[in-house]
Parts: structure tokens; C-alpha cells; sequence
């Protein structure tokens, strides 16, 4: 079963117990995959990876959203933009750890003989390919220029 058919499942399911959090973030996440189909042209289905990016995409705006409205002392703002980052979390797969993505990263850098900082973009893009969205670029980023520098 695909991840949209998955979250349209979930979406007639908060439908009918009538959770409006999970209703509101199912809702932004079918309206981004239905936006991400038409965009191409093509009438074809998205490829897993490119559905995880935008859930991916989705989680990372509300907690943004979060940090933000917490930054201004607006708890009651932030605290949606949480549960609802929550709900769709539950559709990626599991994250991976950093000393999992540590890892990955010392591989990469034994095989593209990085010497330091300016290889740093041959380092991320082997790396991205190989997480293939079970973590964050940025955590990804902090722990390659660790072992670059």
C-alpha cells in the first residue's frame, strides 16, 4: 500500500472520531502530494522518496511554525503545530541515529577521499542518497563538517 493511499486511510479515519488536529495535518499533507502530482504534468504517482520529502517538508514547517510561535511566548500557537508535526511523523519511516548517520558519514569520506571542507558536498550528497530521508540535512550536515574538520 502507498504512503498517500496510507494517509488517506488515516485521513477518512480522523473524519469519523472527528480529531481536527489530525484532520488539519492529513489535510496539508494530501493537498502537498495532490500540488506535487500536478506540478509535474504527468498524470503518474509520486515515487515513495519523493512522498517522504514532502512529509518531510510538512514536519519541518510546523516545527519551525513551533519554534517560532514558542520564541514569541505563544505556547497556545505552538502547541497544534506540534501535535500536528506528531501525526505526521507517524507516516516516516523510523529516524536514524547519529551515531548510525556518523557512520555513513566516515564511509563516505573513506570512499570520496575527503580531505576537508571543500569536499563536504561530495560527502552530503553520498550521504543524503544513503539515508534516503531517515534523518534530518541538518543533522547530517553538523556531523559531516564535524569529521571534515
Amino acid at each position: 500500500m502507498s504512503l498517500s493511499t496510507n494517509i488517506m486511510t488515516a485521513l477518512k479515519t480522523a473524519m469519523k472520531s472527528k480529531d481536527t488536529v489530525a484532520l488539519t495535518a492529513l489535510r496539508a499533507v494530501k493537498s502537498a502530494i495532490l500540488l506535487a502530482q500536478t506540478e509535474s504534468g504527468a498524470k503518474e504517482e509520486l515515487t515513495e522518496e519523493q512522498e517522504l520529502k514532502i512529509l518531510q517538508k510538512q514536519v519541518k514547517q510546523r516545527k519551525d511554525s513551533a519554534a517560532i510561535f514558542l520564541e514569541q511566548g505563544r505556547e497556545d500557537l505552538a502547541t497544534p503545530e506540534l501535535e500536528e508535526a506528531k501525526v505526521i511523523s507517524q507516516f516516516l519511516p523510523e529516524a536514524m541515529s547519529e551515531e548510525e548517520v556518523g557512520k555513513l558519514v566516515e564511509d563516505a569520506i573513506a570512499k570520496t577521499g575527503a580531505q576537508g571542507m571543500k569536499d563536504m558536498g561530495k560527502v552530503m550528497g553520498i550521504v543524503n542518497q544513503a539515508v534516503a530521508g531517515r534523518a534530518d540535512g541538518k543533522t547530517v550536515s553538523t556531523i559531516v563538517k564535524n569529521k571534515l574538520s
